[in-house]
């Protein structure tokens, strides 16, 4: 899997990172459509599964070189970096965008839903009795859970544990947002709002010298919570991607088939058409994160009107399947470049 990359390649993966990075901070979105679209999908499944007891080992001894190496740690760090950087970056521009420009950033993210689509099971032949079945019911899987209500909050640290593993779903398995199951599962602001505001502000009174947050119970509660989601993250992502790539490796048809059925039900989510539901207290009055934005219960999707807005957002729709269309065929005209 490891090749060869010349500096544009290194920095267009430090981008598709970025795209990642973006697509898993929006609910109903999912990064692991962006590393299928762009032809890295297989080879970042390989470099995470390659995170085992075997690497392990290397570490503890010391030989980092061959653990960066066993592990295809290039690959993997200018993607990691771009989802970082990402998340400080373009997630928060998206974040003002839904909040301006709701309608129209669904629209391109349906369109790119429906791009996606296109380009997977455009080459796919192998259709037959057990490949459509699994297409179903991953149809099935995905429509169904855009229908859920959310649960209530909850900060129990084993809860938060299986939150982390549940919420890399979004970067393994196309279809799939992670975001999205942290909002069903109650605890999306708490995960990514809450706690990495507190980080962020701990990090800021560290630069101050003012380290007074450590006697700070609500603060130190943030930060624990955050750090057990992140190693629940990095269970499941390493975990996800054995199971993956063995299935991958054994049954690759189905996989793909399933693959398309999770993206073709996630559509249900990013239809553009609808009105957020936000929580509210007893009174009526909207309940708010730490920030002061209102926190998301539900969607309630609708048919809309043929209007001026329906047109445009169905022209932004057209947008966003030829970005996925535009990212083909980068990743065609890569993979003759290196052939």
């Amino acid at each position: 899997m490891q090749s060869t990359r010349t500096f544009s390649d290194k920095v267009f993966l430090v981008l598709k990172g970025l795209g990642m990075g973006a697509a898993n901070k929006v609910p109903g979105v999912s990064g692991g459509v962006v590393a299928f679209v762009a032809g890295f999908y297989e080879e970042f499944i390989y470099s995470l599964q390659k995170i085992n007891l075997k690497a392990f080992k290397l570490f503890i001894n010391g030989r980092f070189k061959s653990f960066f190496q066993y592990i295809n740690g290039k690959f993997l760090s200018l993607l990691f970096l771009g989802m970082i950087i990402s998340y400080f970056s373009v997630s928060k521009i998206l974040d003002y965008l839904i909040v301006h420009y709701e309608l129209y950033v669904w629209s391109v993210f349906f369109g790119m839903i429906i791009g996606s689509i296109y380009y997977i099971s455009k080459d796919f032949k192998d259709w037959n009795y057990q490949t459509y079945l699994v297409l179903f019911i991953g149809i099935i899987i995905g429509v169904s859970i855009s229908f859920l209500d959310p649960a209530k909050e909850n900060d129990n640290l084993w809860f938060v544990f299986f939150c982390g593993i549940i919420s890399v779903s979004g970067m393994t398995l196309p279809g799939f947002s992670g975001s999205f199951i942290l909002i069903l599962l109650g605890n999306y602001v708490l995960l990514l709002v809450d706690s990495v505001n507190a980080l962020a502000d701990s990090f800021a009174d560290v630069i101050r010298g003012d380290f007074s947050f450590l006697q700070n119970d609500e603060r130190t509660r943030m930060l624990k919570v955050l750090a057990v989601f992140t190693i629940g993250s990095v269970v499941g992502l390493v975990t996800f991607s054995h199971v993956l790539n063995y299935i991958l490796k054994n049954y690759k048809s189905i996989t793909i088939a399933s693959i398309i059925g999770f993206i073709v039900g996630s559509l249900g989510v990013v239809w553009p058409f609808k009105k957020t539901i936000f929580k509210t207290k007893e009174d009526g009055s909207f309940l708010v994160d730490s920030t002061g934005k209102k926190i998301i219960e539900n969607y309630e999707r609708f048919i809309p009107e043929l209007n001026q807005e329906t047109y445009l957002a169905i022209f932004y729709a057209i947008i966003g399947v030829f970005i996925v269309l535009a990212l083909e065929y980068y990743g065609n005209k890569t993979r003759k470049q290196h052939a």
